[in-house]
């Protein structure tokens, strides 16, 4: 059933665990963190970029993931992710197809993001949509841009407190040392907690951690028997998420590690079964992979058996 990102977060809040946001580009994709969702039963929140909404359509995407909200007991969120495109994000507020828009105005000034998140929450809620707002740049590759470490900055704990009381936004992301993309960290993971438990502090709504793949080892095994060239390739430890989810964070975004998941699964298969060329047999391996690695976040998050 399709339900708000509020009401899936504020009992997040309440029972101390995060879930998890799974970015999706096509049916498989979608078909495999469902399948988890239903396994663990976890609230599951269905995410699109502008990169998958360019790849394969809003429209397209917003169909599927309602068809298969219909048909689960999940509580499950449809959640537009990292909206830098003002246009897009009133697109698709103005749709009636997600329960959840994000506006990205962390690249902006502080006073022009305030202003626009406003004005998205300002039209969001007239329609009982959800807005995520993200206040510190994180590091790494979104969609289409590249934000690079020396520009990217951490959230400001005072800033925060004045953001929230401005812009009126439900749920706010947060940097803290997450990065975008598959290479995170030149050696172990590091989070600024010291940060994360002062921006707690000062507001109530729950935070977002992005960029918290965490690139798992089995899977990258697969990937690099298999040819993928992603030796130094490294994500957050498992430990650092679930500190981060102890400490407040209640909605965690993860997308490298199905990319990665779903590579793995394809390269095995054709690599074992090179006389295959039915669509199906060679994706249903890459499906079962990206649901055993939901099924695992789900875990790290503390959001199994909560849905």
């Amino acid at each position: 059933m399709l339900v708000s990102l509020s009401s899936v977060l504020q009992k997040a809040q309440r029972g101390g665990y995060a879930v998890g946001a799974f970015n999706i580009n096509n049916l498989e994709t979608l078909q495999a963190v469902m399948e988890a969702a239903e396994l663990e039963t976890s609230p599951i929140i269905i995410s699109t970029s502008e990169g998958a909404i360019d790849y394969a359509g809003m429209e397209e995407l917003a169909a599927l993931t309602h068809l298969a909200a219909k048909k689960s007991k999940r509580p499950v969120v449809f959640h537009l992710d990292h909206g830098k495109n003002e246009d897009l994000v009133l697109r698709a507020i103005k749709s009636g197809f997600y329960t959840s828009v994000m506006f990205d105005g962390s690249s902006l000034s502080y006073k022009e993001n305030v202003a626009k998140t406003k004005k998205i929450v300002a039209l969001a809620h007239k329609k009982n949509i959800s807005v995520e707002a993200e206040l510190g740049a994180i590091a790494g590759i979104e969609d289409f841009v590249s934000v690079e470490d020396r520009n990217a900055h951490f959230t400001d704990p005072l800033q925060a407190q004045d953001f929230v009381k401005q812009t009126h936004c439900d749920v706010l992301a947060i940097a803290i040392g997450t990065s975008h993309g598959a290479y995170k960290f030149l050696g172990d993971s590091k989070l600024d907690f010291k940060r994360l438990e002062q921006i707690k502090k000062m507001v109530s709504i729950p935070l977002v951690l992005h960029g918290a793949s965490g690139i798992p080892n089995n899977i990258k095994k697969i990937c690099l028997t298999y040819g993928c060239k992603i030796e130094k390739a490294k994500g957050i430890a498992d430990a650092h998420i679930k500190r981060a989810v102890s400490l407040g964070i209640n909605k965690v975004n993860i997308d490298s590690d199905l990319r990665i998941a779903f590579d793995a699964g394809i390269r095995k298969f054709l690599a074992e079964h090179p006389e295959v060329i039915d669509p199906r047999k060679i994706l249903t391996p890459a499906k079962k992979l990206i649901t055993k690695v939901v099924q695992q976040k789900m875990h790290i998050l503390g959001c199994a058996g909560k849905g």
